[in-house]
């Protein structure tokens, strides 16, 4: 298996979660939060896929399908277009509210962007450097690795609020 392949095996699983975590759910549900300071499943998700569309849309040199294909718009979120939700306060995560659908759809569209990109990868792609703004510089492997274990925690932590929002 080439490593294009098991990057797009190890996106699939994060894409087929998400929707499987998010599905059913009223955005009520989805706004659930454990407690005050807990983040919601709306806004993991919405994160786990704001932050694999900049990195992989940076990484590739496109437009991010949050902007570029409208859906910040969609979202309406009292946010800037270029927030991920990293480092955002309790108030912040309480702003993003959204549907299953919507959530659904946006990381659909960055699936396929990732998808796109990813699969034509090969050995040489993933040395080059992509942010020369760490010591040492983080190469395409590792920004790709990155934002699998950053998806792979947050879809995770959605599904255990999930859980315990069934539970209740």
């Amino acid at each position: 298996m080439t490593g294009s392949a098991l990057l797009v095996d190890a996106f699939g699983r994060i894409h087929e979660t998400v929707v499987d975590t998010v599905g059913g759910l009223s955005a009520e549900e989805l706004a659930f939060r454990v407690d005050d300071s807990a983040n919601s499943i709306a806004w993991l998700i919405w994160h786990l896929t704001r932050i694999q569309d900049d990195h992989i849309a940076d990484a590739a040199g496109l437009d991010q399908a949050w902007d570029g294909q409208g859906w910040a718009k969609r979202f309406a979120l009292p946010l800037p277009v270029s927030d991920t939700g990293y480092g955002h306060t309790s108030a912040e995560v309480a702003t993003v509210v959204a549907s299953a659908e919507l959530l659904a759809g946006y990381h659909s569209a960055v699936h396929e962007q990732t998808l796109a990109y990813v699969s034509d990868l090969d050995g040489d792609a993933f040395a080059r450097v992509v942010d020369t703004s760490w010591n040492p510089p983080v190469t395409l492997a590792v920004r790709l690795i990155s934002v699998i274990g950053d998806a792979l925690q947050h879809v995770g932590q959605a599904a255990f609020v999930r859980g315990v929002l069934s539970r209740r």
